[in-house]
């Protein structure tokens, strides 16, 4: 991971002890960079991404990013309807050291479209502050619950390449796809997949797989087999069952929360 430097997201003389960041018209690929305030990273619509040292972790709207302070990361953001809301230190507690992946209850989506009525650069009254403490303590539990539902990345050239080639063809990449376009032999590439992300490059395909179909399933009112068939599963049958061992839930009942 490149050197990450430390970025204030409001200037700390002007900013509130929590507020709202209205991230509707940002259209960006963010270096490296650590913030000294916790951050919850939310997609109203559409999705956005959040990478980390560990992982490469793709949001639609049923999942947030929660951000400890001091934590470097990079997010892309290209239009989507999004928001923040941050955090100083001591609003939430154990705040823990990494980026966590959460599913987004009913509850947590509307406290934190409540929120971004106060920014965090602006006066707030009592109201506001109350909120806020609420929405930490609710944080404080809500990351303990976190999800699985995120990819690994790779430092290494040619495993990128070997990832991004899967991701982008996903219901037809195959083995030998894949190696022509890392540039690997097969054994190598099974070998740096199993030792660099600790797993399988099927695993990877799979997990690419099922976290495409997320956004399907909560964007659209597309039938589950077809959404199968779109993300390379052979049957839809084969797919509920990946699903839900990946999510705990059925891809019906993920559609329905």
């Amino acid at each position: 991971m490149p050197e990450a430097f430390s970025s204030p997201i409001v200037d700390p003389a002007r900013r509130q002890a929590a507020g709202a960041i209205v991230q509707d018209q940002f259209d960006l690929d963010c270096p490296w960079h650590s913030h000294d305030m916790h951050q919850l990273q939310y997609a109203f619509e559409g999705a956005i991404e959040v990478e980390d040292a560990a992982a490469r972790h793709l949001l639609p709207r049923q999942l947030a990013a929660w951000i400890p302070a001091g934590v470097a990361h990079r997010t892309s953001l290209h239009r989507v309807r999004s928001g923040s809301i941050l955090f100083s230190p001591g609003m939430v507690k154990p705040a823990g050291d990494r980026v966590r992946i959460i599913e987004v209850s009913p509850l947590m989506r509307e406290m934190i479209l409540g929120a971004m009525r106060w920014p965090l650069d602006a006066p707030q009254n009592e109201t506001a502050r109350a909120y806020f403490s609420a929405l930490g303590l609710l944080c404080a539990e809500w990351i303990q619950r976190e999800t699985q539902l995120s990819l690994p990345t790779s430092a290494e050239r040619r495993l990128q390449a070997a990832m991004a080639y899967t991701r982008t063809h996903l219901a037809q990449a195959s083995m030998g796809d894949v190696c022509k376009a890392a540039g690997l032999s097969e054994r190598s590439l099974r070998r740096r997949f199993q030792a660099e992300i600790g797993m399988t490059w099927e695993t990877y395909r799979r997990r690419a797989r099922l976290l495409a179909a997320v956004p399907l399933l909560s964007e659209t009112s597309r039938p589950i087999g077809a959404i199968a068939a779109e993300v390379g599963f052979e049957s839809q049958s084969a797919f509920a069952k990946a699903f839900r061992a990946f999510t705990g839930k059925s891809p019906l009942a993920f559609r329905r929360r």
